[in-house]
């Protein structure tokens, strides 16, 4: 019995020597302990000799900071300003960007080597990898590495815009801004939009929809003016969760001041430049059937040829085929977005032009098959229009037409116009 009770003393001292040495190697494992010291084989301290040799490592660190932008892990980064590298107390050595397949991103280091920035647009929805080095003025490098993405094209958006950059058009030519996305918080975007001109016009916006933004003056523009616009879009929010990616410049010529007055009672088209008459010429309106909008138009598209299909127009026989198909239709110029042209017409008798309007809706212009006759009246007109050019239409019967039809704003007076902007 005296035995078993010194066996099972023995057996406890053994665990508590076994526990004390755990606790040794745990003390001896960490970066920082007790305040109890700890002490070596030789006697000495060892905690402070980590905290030197600490110290040591810590005076051969580079002093360079590197900053990434965005942040790691960052989404819905934006395509054009996002993405940038800087360093403090040190000089960048190396940048390196690529998407997350390996496509390098083109980028350059700034002349005092402080910043790196891509050279180009970044793509939408897509994972790019930054690696960025650095050096102090001692040498000693560092190194910095982040990976972002860019946003989606679900939560972004885009404005399609009309017209083109170094364009020349007529005066009666828009800023026409198509969205991708249905604009909510039209106020904030309308702010980042902004349309100048060199003549000093007023320029206001006006929404047709939430997917649509129109700029005019009150009257039509200057002749020989140039137009700014500028799309500051990058990171606004146009709706809950969509921003924009644009940041964009555009300027674009007004020509010579050209407005065309077509007159359904007379069958006549006078064509004026700076209020002048220069050319008068025949025409067809559409028959007292299928009355020719009135109101004012602007030239949106021009085809030295192209197909009419009445079906597309609604134009169809008892058989729903459409009543005219004219696969070569002269001399084009497009008025609205519901299909009214100007356009040469080589099919009916010329006795027509001046005396009687037959067409169904379009304002026809005497001309000949093939668009290659410039003596035709249809052909010279054409040859002296330009996209933007006005043509106003009088005395048909009809409506008006819609200002949203088209780029026919125009049709709205300056107080309308102005009351559906949104700033």
């Amino acid at each position: 019995m005296e035995k078993r009770v010194m066996t099972d003393s023995k057996r406890r001292r053994g665990l508590m020597v076994a526990s004390a040495l755990l606790g040794g190697v745990l003390v001896l494992s960490a970066c920082s302990g007790s305040d109890d010291k700890a002490t070596g084989s030789d006697g000495g301290n060892t905690s402070s000799a980590q905290a030197q040799a600490d110290e040591a490592a810590a005076k051969k660190t580079s002093e360079a900071s590197i900053t990434i932008t965005p942040k790691d892990g960052s989404d819905n980064a934006s395509i054009n300003n996002a993405a940038k590298v800087t360093v403090s107390k040190g000089t960048l050595t190396d940048v390196t960007m690529e998407t997350a397949d390996g496509t390098a991103v083109a980028g350059e280091i700034s002349a005092d080597k402080l910043s790196w920035a891509p050279t180009g647009q970044l793509e939408r929805s897509t994972t790019y990898k930054v690696t960025a080095e650095a050096a102090d003025s001692e040498g000693r490098v560092a190194h910095e590495n982040a990976s972002f993405t860019t946003v989606s094209p679900a939560n972004s958006f885009i404005g399609n815009f009309t017209p083109e950059d170094g364009s020349t058009v007529g005066v009666g030519m828009p800023v026409s801004i198509n969205f991708d996305k249905s604009i909510t918080n039209k106020a904030d975007v309308q702010k980042g939009i902004t349309v100048t001109s060199s003549s000093g016009q007023q320029v206001v916006g006006h929404w047709f929809s939430a997917n649509r933004l129109d700029f005019r003056p009150e009257d039509y523009w200057t002749g020989g003016s140039t137009v700014t616009l500028k799309l500051n879009l990058d990171g606004v929010e146009g709706a809950s969760g969509v921003y924009g990616v644009q940041q964009k410049t555009v300027t674009f010529k007004i020509g010579r001041n050209q407005v065309s007055i077509v007159d359904a009672k007379t069958k006549t088209m006078k064509v004026t430049q700076n209020g002048q008459t220069i050319k008068t010429i025949p025409i067809s309106a559409g028959s007292p059937e299928n009355k020719t909008y009135q109101g004012v138009m602007v030239m949106s598209e021009m085809f030295k040829e192209t197909r009419m299909n009445g079906a597309t127009v609604g134009f169809t026989d008892d058989d729903g085929k459409g009543e005219y198909d004219i696969k070569d239709v002269p001399h084009a110029i497009r008025l609205s977005a519901s299909g009214t042209f100007i356009h040469g017409n080589y099919w009916g008798a010329k006795s027509v032009f001046g005396s009687v309007n037959t067409s169904h809706g379009c304002v026809g212009l005497s001309d000949t098959k093939g668009a290659n006759d410039p003596n035709t009246t249809a052909a010279w007109f054409y040859n002296h229009s330009m996209i933007g050019d006005v043509v106003v239409v009088q005395n048909t019967g009809d409506k008006t037409i819609a200002p949203d039809n088209g780029l026919n704003g125009w049709n709205l007076d300056w107080a309308a116009w102005t009351a559906g902007s949104a700033v």
